[in-house]
């Protein structure tokens, strides 16, 4: 502030003449004519000043971000505040726009020199008719940049008066209905204040998946209904109201607003999915996670899917030429894998199972393990590799794992590889996953191991991803293990936690 007084100064202005105080612009001040306006532009680089009355009285104002500004002369009325059931009409609001009126034959050529100036709010005309004027138009002005002649650039001037239009700014009052504010603002406006606001959801096909806290129910069904309003495609809003089932991966849900169909359709990385929402386990939130996985198989390589839910993982692995065997405890599930693996065309490709995991581990994987690592599996160059996606438990189904085969161990570059999920909340998440999964195989993993940070599930909880190769000392019977240090190379490391 000492800087500006300096410079006020300069211009002849006191100290007396300053009234510092931070204030807002109203829809009133914000068009105020000002005298003072080349001043202002000289003044650009410092605090903007406002001329707030005729007796030339100024004051100070630090400069606002766009989204703070929107909240203050684009967010809805005051008194929809703590509204539960939605009133449309409710949200009708009136302000005052600066404007520039022209012809309409110079609209286009005009509009590409203003786009500084001109308004820039997703769902309002920028370019309206001129109530007073069949053959004009009015170009609506940001209404925190534009105030006078003055507030236009050198450059736009030169072109109004190519164009020979008036560069004099007048006002228009707008009217704003529920369809001129986004979700957030509406869900700001009517929650109370200081709270959470609910804008975001996962997309599963025409449904959105919310997941509401505690503070937000009372306006569950407001929120589902502005979510199905303000999103194209969006038919059904539900909410989860139970943690996910540890035995088929599902959860219970309340269908918050709009149509209660939880049969739908979803495309990712170039597959469809068709399931029963309500009874299947899926999260949009893991597609890059599936392609990660996808890219480290090569073609001919053996995929075994434990937690394989509708196919995520198996479907793209299958496209890839690779041997897949899948398999959901889950009778939906594993209904909507068979069903998707024919919609994908990879149904003779893929072997479906609706077993435990670990009945699925020491029958199928076992038989098919022994096959693959038997006498003949040097002269094989493809990998064998096990993927666990059922972060809530998925590491005690490890266990399954040891002595699993019979016979002398096969060379160590074939060793199955395996991707286990899982969750923590510890402060090193990686070192913590190593640990579990050492402690349920009876080895140390942190030297060979790479640990991948999937996604942040919640404040202090990350969903991770530990890859490593099942040692032959642990797969294989009658071996003798070293806890410390197994005789196996280390994998490749691709993440650790020194990541995170």
């Amino acid at each position: 502030m000492v800087t500006l007084v300096n410079l006020l100064k300069q211009f002849g202005f006191s100290r007396r003449l300053l009234k510092v105080a931070s204030c807002r612009i109203t829809e009133s001040a914000s068009l105020v004519l000002l005298p003072w306006a080349s001043l202002i532009q000289k003044l650009s680089r410092v605090p903007v000043i406002f001329l707030l009355d005729q007796r030339k009285r100024f004051s100070t104002m630090p400069e606002i971000e766009t989204n703070h500004r929107d909240s203050e002369l684009f967010s809805p009325p005051s008194d929809v505040r703590g509204m539960i059931e939605l009133d449309r009409t409710a949200f009708k609001k009136t302000v005052t726009i600066p404007v520039l009126k022209v012809r309409k034959e110079v609209v286009n050529k005009l509009m590409r020199s203003l786009k500084r100036a001109a308004l820039q709010r997703p769902g309002i005309k920028r370019v309206i008719e001129d109530p007073e004027d069949e053959e004009g138009r009015l170009i609506m002005l940001d209404p925190y940049k534009m105030f006078t002649v003055d507030s236009f650039e050198k450059e736009e001037l030169s072109i109004l008066k190519q164009l020979n239009v008036n560069p004099q700014i007048s006002k228009y009052n707008l009217d704003l209905t529920y369809e001129n504010f986004k979700s957030e603002e509406i869900l700001r406006a009517v929650l109370p204040e200081g709270q959470d606001v609910t804008s975001g959801f996962s997309r599963v096909g025409h449904i959105a998946h919310l997941n509401l806290r505690d503070h937000q129910l009372p306006y569950k069904h407001l929120i589902g209904q502005v979510m199905i309003d303000k999103n194209p495609g969006i038919t059904s809003a539900v909410n989860k109201i139970n943690n996910i089932d540890n035995t088929y991966r599902n959860f219970e849900m309340e269908v918050l607003s709009g149509e209660e169909n939880m049969m739908t359709k979803v495309r990712e990385n170039n597959y469809t999915y068709e399931f029963d929402f309500s009874k299947v386990y899926w999260n949009p939130r893991l597609s890059t996670e599936h392609s990660r996985i996808t890219e480290l198989l090569k073609p001919g390589d053996v995929l075994f899917d434990v937690f394989a839910g509708v196919g995520p993982f198996a479907i793209p692995a299958a496209k890839k030429n690779c041997t897949v065997f899948a398999n959901d405890l889950n009778p939906e599930s594993h209904k909507w894998l068979l069903h998707n693996c024919k919609l994908n065309k990879v149904d003779q490709k893929v072997k479906v199972f609706n077993l435990d995991g670990k009945d699925f581990l020491r029958g199928p994987v076992r038989e098919e393990l022994m096959q693959q690592l038997g006498p003949l599996s040097k002269e094989r160059k493809h990998s064998v590799h096990i993927v666990m996606n059922l972060p809530a438990k998925a590491i005690e189904f490890l266990s399954a794992c040891k002595a699993l085969l019979d016979g002398q161990p096969c060379g160590s570059e074939l060793l199955p590889i395996v991707h286990c999920y899982s969750f923590s909340k510890d402060a090193n998440p990686a070192k913590d996953v190593q640990q579990r999964a050492g402690t349920v195989l009876g080895i140390s993993l942190e030297a060979c191991s790479s640990v991948h940070l999937v996604r942040n599930v919640a404040p202090n909880k990350e969903m991770l991803c530990i890859t490593f190769q099942i040692p032959a000392a642990i797969l294989y019977k009658n071996q003798t293990v070293n806890r410390d240090n197994h005789e196996d190379p280390p994998l490749k490391r691709q993440r650790t936690d020194k990541d995170f």
